[in-house]
């Protein structure tokens, strides 16, 4: 298993990143650039163009949008697992004071630096790039949506 770190934590999905959101954009284009230059079908092109760009927006939010939400709530469920099994007491004074960016960032942290960086982020409000460059030995997720 490729070990995880600063510079490949992030995962892209091909088909929808690399096919379906470009192949969109290109119709887009195509259709503004014809809606200039072909006078007789204008209208056609207009709407080719609307309708071509409905697609890109609605593919880029809805995914983003049930991906996101998603994710969100399991990393939540992660941290207050592993908060629980690390210290055997619930993590909701630790959440108040956390933001999401900052429990996310600590997903990857080892079990024995978990904690350090915890209070470190309570203390030092380190923000979660902070975290993220704290980490010394990165917990691999290749879960990540």
């Amino acid at each position: 298993m490729k070990n995880q770190n600063l510079t490949n934590y992030k995962k892209l999905y091909g088909p929808h990143h690399f096919f379906f959101l470009p192949l969109t954009a290109i119709m887009m284009i195509i259709g503004v650039v014809n809606y200039f230059t072909d006078d007789a079908n204008s209208l056609v092109w207009k709407l080719f163009s609307i309708v071509s760009f409905a697609l890109l927006y609605l593919a880029i939010m809805l995914r983003q949008h049930y991906a996101l939400g998603n994710q969100d709530r399991i990393v939540r469920l992660e941290f207050r697992l592993r908060y629980f099994e690390l210290f055997n007491k619930r993590s909701k004074q630790v959440e108040e004071v956390l933001s999401f960016s900052q429990i996310a960032a600590l997903r990857y942290a080892d079990d024995h630096q978990f904690g350090n960086l915890i209070e470190r982020a309570v203390k030092e409000k380190l923000s979660s790039k902070e975290i993220l460059k704290s980490i010394q030995n990165w917990q691999v997720d290749t879960m990540r949506l």
